[in-house]
């Protein structure tokens, strides 16, 4: 779920999965070449799990017509972060093709170890820690700052005045638009910008980070804060992140953190809603007191009750993250 750009309307991309060998390096195309589909992401990019040999890897197709000095940029930008141990290898770059090939990472499911209790104050800390590594990285000369804010703002008019969004869901959507934040003391630095859990890997002893699309220099806060409010983090308990990725303690959390953490939550809530409506949900009125907390979908989710990638999923996990935005006020 991408935090700081516009879900695309566009159809994922459908590769004939027979053409993809083209993208690969030639020590890696041969007929025990085994390309399965993984996702597609919002962007419409495709994501492919390649087997060739005794190599597994990750090939992942953006859009054609996408800038090509722009598409250099992200993957300049993931191959700085895999040198410093956050991000997959790159192993293979068709410019053309606008394909790039990544190490595939065993993930060990950092997510089980965040909601291990022997495993989650070691988690916290190396979350912190990678975070840090990641803001320390230099800033591309020609970064541009993220505009949250114009994204949301965009999001809300993309979605039709006339498509029966629930009221709590467009009102919390717009008011988020013209909320001032509170002042931010940080400087600037290179940011993911879209730190949720399905980007986090566990490698076994490594934190690292996928699908680096939407980085670019924001508030170190952002980040931050954005995987609080996924993981649902108490203040303590945020308060221990923030620690760790300051290196020292922290004992207040700074208000533009809090906004962040709501800030991300309507964002994401608002383009899972809007890529619902392009998907062809009808909409509807939900009470907020009825509409599934965060809490509820991530149950639903282990139980297997939800499917988050379906068009109802998609609609209901949209409407608990704005909900999330509204009640952490």
């Amino acid at each position: 779920m991408s935090t700081t750009q516009m879900p695309s309307s566009a159809a994922p991309r459908a590769d004939d999965l027979a053409d993809l060998h083209r993208y690969l390096p030639a020590e890696l195309r041969g007929e025990s070449t085994i390309i399965t589909g993984i996702a597609a992401g919002m962007s419409g990019a495709g994501v492919y799990r390649v087997r060739a040999y005794d190599t597994e890897c990750v090939l992942k197709i953006t859009a054609h017509n996408e800038p090509l000095d722009v598409w250099r940029a992200k993957i300049h930008v993931q191959q700085v972060a895999a040198g410093v141990g956050i991000a997959p290898r790159v192993i293979h770059v068709d410019e053309n093709g606008r394909a790039v090939l990544s190490e595939l990472i065993a993930d060990q499911s950092f997510g089980a170890q965040m909601g291990n209790p022997s495993t989650r104050d070691a988690s916290i800390n190396a979350l912190g820690t990678m975070l840090r590594q990641l803001h320390a990285l230099p800033i591309p000369a020609d970064g541009a700052p993220v505009d949250a804010v114009a994204v949301l703002t965009n999001i809300k008019h993309a979605i039709p005045a006339d498509f029966p969004l629930p009221a709590f869901a467009r009102q919390t959507i717009e008011a988020m638009c013209v909320e001032t934040p509170p002042p931010d003391t940080r400087a600037i630095v290179l940011s993911h910008n879209d730190v949720n859990p399905t980007n986090l890997v566990f490698d076994g002893t490594r934190v690292l980070l996928l699908d680096w699309q939407t980085a670019a220099p924001n508030s170190p806060y952002y980040d931050l804060a954005a995987i609080a409010m996924f993981f649902r983090l108490d203040d303590d308990t945020s308060r221990r992140l923030l620690s760790a990725h300051d290196g020292v303690q922290v004992d207040t959390l700074p208000p533009v953190f809090c906004y962040f953490k709501r800030f991300a939550a309507v964002i994401s809530g608002a383009a899972a809603l809007h890529m619902a409506q392009l998907r062809g949900h009808a909409g509807g009125e939900v009470a907020v007191d009825v509409a599934s907390s965060l809490g509820d979908v991530y149950q639903q989710l282990r139980a297997g009750s939800l499917d988050i990638g379906s068009v109802g999923g998609q609609w209901t996990f949209g409407l608990a993250l704005v909900k999330e935005g509204l009640i952490a006020t």
